[in-house]
């Protein structure tokens, strides 16, 4: 069928790898995972600082149609990370191939080296891309609590010949190049548990404070808005369920294969009616006052800022997490796999130079979805899919496909164009 048999540049990258990588699920251990433990992973590796926006999303294309497209995502999303497990199935157990452990091998055998530099690249460009909201989020995030109005900024500005949120940006280098300096995610995996542990009683205390605002005040909410925003609401759609990449790597590690599919049916489930009942009701609590992180719509109090600080320490936490598949890749290309004190420091530098020129949090979110994860979350799926399936899936199968790498095209062309605009005009 043409697959590429081997090559020398992925066959290391082909057999287990003897210590853990940025394929290492966090909640491992020797033994496979249980349902529970692989619903758990799975959770941690979608859910992340994506749904922060989707209530200002929904301001802007109403409630309605945000979660319409929402779940529209969320659905197509689990279809294409599917897609990538039943091509892995079929490769290994037909066509006998080695054990293929991540994304990339999938693509170095479908398209050869070819396959592995365009899924290297866009993980590395996702990835970067993901933390750079991060920065910006905990940034805007420490202005709203620490900076009034006007004598904060001018302070800063006199003393420093800086903004706010630039200088508070660059007080997270050092303590990011610290944490980024961590070898192995087994290491970081209290750090994770920590930060989501934070992160669900953060949005709880949110979801009861929005509860209270509804019932107290009842704003106006619009069920339909823009239907220009609609290419907004695609991108921070695609951002927040991007998490493609682990999907191969957690079924790896999964005791019953057979059920996985039905598990990360559920997780999908489950997050999809979670980030449609936080940001419907965050959307119903403040209407047409809704700010692009909803936190900054929070007054001040010791609860409001308790909550604002864990989702900062939640993100802060996670930088160093999704940063790992980037030192992987950018290590395997620049030293032979080696680890490089220096370039991970770098990369952090890189991606703080690039938070601190970015103007808002929520345009971003739509950016990076609309481009690189929409590439890499259907079009590449269905393209690998296609190629191996394509002698016998029928003309319904390769309709389907075509169809959702037609789809992935569209909105990423579209959709950057939309964000990059947005973006920009936000600047005049």
């Amino acid at each position: 069928m043409g697959f590429v048999e081997e090559a020398s540049s992925s066959t290391q990258r082909l057999n287990p790898p003897p210590k853990p990588t940025e394929e290492s699920p966090l909640l491992s251990n020797s033994k496979l995972s249980s349902n529970s433990k692989t619903f758990a992973n799975v959770l941690i590796a979608i859910v992340g600082a994506g749904v922060l926006g989707l209530p200002y999303t929904f301001k802007r294309t109403g409630w309605v149609m945000g979660l319409l497209m929402l779940w529209a995502i969320s659905a197509l999303t689990y279809h294409c990370m599917m897609l990538l497990v039943y091509t892995r199935r079929k490769l290994e157990s037909v066509l006998g191939f080695v054990e293929i452990g991540s994304f990339g091998d999938l693509g170095a055998i479908v398209c050869g080296p070819i396959g592995r530099i365009a899924v290297d690249f866009m993980i590395v460009f996702a990835q970067s891309g993901f933390c750079v909201g991060y920065l910006i989020f905990t940034a805007n995030t420490l202005v709203n609590l620490l900076n009034s109005p006007v004598s904060g900024d001018d302070l800063v500005g006199l003393l420093w010949g800086f903004k706010p949120r630039t200088m508070y940006i660059w007080g997270c280098l050092p303590f990011q190049i610290g944490l980024n300096s961590i070898r192995t995610l087994t290491h970081m995996a209290p750090l994770s548990i920590f930060a989501d542990i934070v992160d669900v009683g953060a949005m709880g205390v949110v979801v009861v404070k929005d509860v209270i605002i509804i019932a107290e005040q009842r704003p106006v909410a619009k069920a339909f808005g823009d239907l220009s925003a609609l290419l907004y609401c695609v991108g921070v759609a695609i951002y927040c369920f991007e998490g493609v990449g682990m999907v191969l790597p957690l079924e790896s590690e999964t005791k019953d294969k057979k059920k996985y599919g039905k598990v990360v049916f559920l997780t999908m489930l489950s997050i999809a009616f979670t980030y449609g009942a936080f940001g419907v009701l965050c959307y119903f609590a403040f209407g047409e006052r809704t700010k692009e992180i909803v936190t900054a719509n929070f007054g001040p109090g010791v609860i409001n800022t308790l909550v604002q600080l864990g989702l900062c320490i939640n993100l802060f936490m996670t930088f160093p997490l999704m940063m790992n598949p980037v030192y992987e890749i950018v290590e395997r290309y620049f030293t032979g796999g080696r680890f490089c004190l220096w370039l991970r420091w770098l990369m952090v530098l890189l991606v703080c130079l690039v938070a601190i020129s970015v103007p808002n949090f929520t345009d971003f979110l739509s950016l990076v979805g609309s481009s690189i994860c929409c590439l890499l979350g259907f079009v590449l799926p269905s393209l690998f899919h296609l190629l191996v399936f394509k002698e016998e899936v029928g003309w319904k199968g390769v309709s389907s496909d075509i169809v959702i790498m037609i789809l992935g095209i569209v909105f990423a062309i579209s959709g950057t164009w939309y964000s990059l605009t947005e973006m920009f005009s936000d600047k005049v």
